[in-house]
């Protein structure tokens, strides 16, 4: 960072380099331009306004641009002299450089091809009823290709995780992702799962206090945990942080072209870096469910004696007559085929990572929007399914 005496040192250094300076006169349709001093990236600006001008300028059928005058001239003087010319011959104007040194030509030689470089036009985004239709088309056909990639990698995956010798899985980086994915959540997802069950507690007490049966607020908490809740917030939490992480793995992998050279050496990348990932998804989400479930009731339970006088005997008792077997199983149920659709997600929208940082980013932030997406609409899907089949 710059201290106050060396900013005013080179404000004053500024100040007193020559200004650039532009004179254009005009005869019969040719026009000549005269430029002096110094043209360099700190004093170019001054001048741009007067430069546009005459590029802008009509009726030109030639010019001339003398350069005797100029003291210094870095790439951005050039760029700017450079840029009136090529303006100018693009009108039809025939254009003569005169009066430069060597090292001018060389300067303006160098910046000819960013000068013929035109700035794409502002994209302008139609309304109406036609460009909407459009867009659901595209997002429909979109949402296509991308389960047909999704199914392409599952197969992949399945089919690719074959080893040469003996056909076993690798069980060393399925136990690493289980690590990462599994017991690396359980906190976040205690956490979480304990604050949502005691604020579904406090609130279904709450409102059941006006009649007098505030003992089925366990009926209201055991159901409605062990049912949709434990797992949706499980595969929620999941799909935010891992979800995330498998994208950006895999992102950062085909950015660094380590899924080519995983293919040149002969191995599936599929394979090799998803097949572990969805397999430990599928086994953690049961089990962290089951976590999320003990947690959410624990802290409804809390909630209960504190607020409601419900003890802890009579919760139990009272869930133990509410709930039933189905109520346990629909949530486990869904929890493996949820942790398969974030992997699913997060895998395809790795591979779809380009060459920048920002493609990087972009991809993240939606595969962590889909999943979260999706995973709610599989839970509804699955409750109407419970619901026709009376489970």
């Amino acid at each position: 960072m710059l201290t106050k005496d060396q900013a005013d040192a080179s404000a004053s250094e500024i100040a007193s380099e020559p200004h650039p300076k532009v004179r254009g006169a005009s005869e019969d349709g040719r026009l000549v331009v005269t430029l002096s001093g110094n043209w360099t990236t700190r004093t170019v600006s001054r001048i741009d306004r007067e430069m546009r001008a005459l590029e802008d300028q009509p009726g030109v059928r030639g010019i001339a641009v003398d350069l005797a005058g100029v003291g210094e001239m870095d790439t951005a003087g050039a760029w700017v002299i450079k840029r009136l010319a090529v303006a100018q011959e693009r009108k039809g104007a025939t254009v003569e450089m005169t009066g430069g040194r060597s090292a001018f030509d060389v300067l303006l030689a160098a910046v000819e091809d960013a000068a013929l470089q035109e700035l794409p036009p502002a994209e302008v985004r139609p309304f109406g009823i036609v460009p909407f239709m459009e867009s659901i088309g595209r997002s429909v056909f979109n949402a296509r290709d991308e389960f047909l990639l999704a199914m392409h990698i599952l197969g992949a995956t399945l089919s690719g995780n074959k080893r040469r010798r003996g056909r076993k899985i690798n069980l060393a980086p399925l136990a690493m992702q289980i690590d990462r994915m599994g017991i690396g959540a359980i906190p976040v997802v205690v956490l979480m799962s304990t604050i949502v069950g005691a604020i579904v507690a406090q609130q279904g007490a709450f409102q059941l206090r006006y009649f007098g049966a505030e003992i089925f607020v366990v009926d209201l908490v055991g159901i409605l945990v062990l049912r949709e809740m434990g797992v949706l917030l499980t595969a929620i939490m999941i799909a935010g942080r891992s979800g995330s992480a498998i994208t950006a793995e895999i992102g950062s992998m085909k950015m660094r072209e380590e899924v080519d050279a995983l293919t040149v050496i002969g191995l599936n990348p599929i394979g090799v870096l998803v097949f572990p990932r969805l397999v430990a998804l599928a086994i953690i989400m049961p089990l962290l469910t089951i976590i999320a479930n003990i947690a959410a009731i624990a802290g409804a339970m809390a909630v209960a004696w504190a607020y409601s006088g419900i003890t802890p005997d009579a919760f139990f008792d009272r869930m133990t007559a509410a709930i039933d077997e189905s109520s346990l199983l629909s949530g486990l149920f869904k929890a493996p085929i949820m942790g398969i659709i974030i992997g699913l997600i997060a895998s395809v929208e790795g591979m779809k990572v380009g060459g920048s940082a920002e493609s990087l980013g972009r991809q993240v932030t939606s595969s962590v929007v889909k999943a979260i997406f999706v995973v709610i609409v599989v839970d509804g899907l699955f409750a109407m399914f419970y619901a026709a089949i009376d489970f």
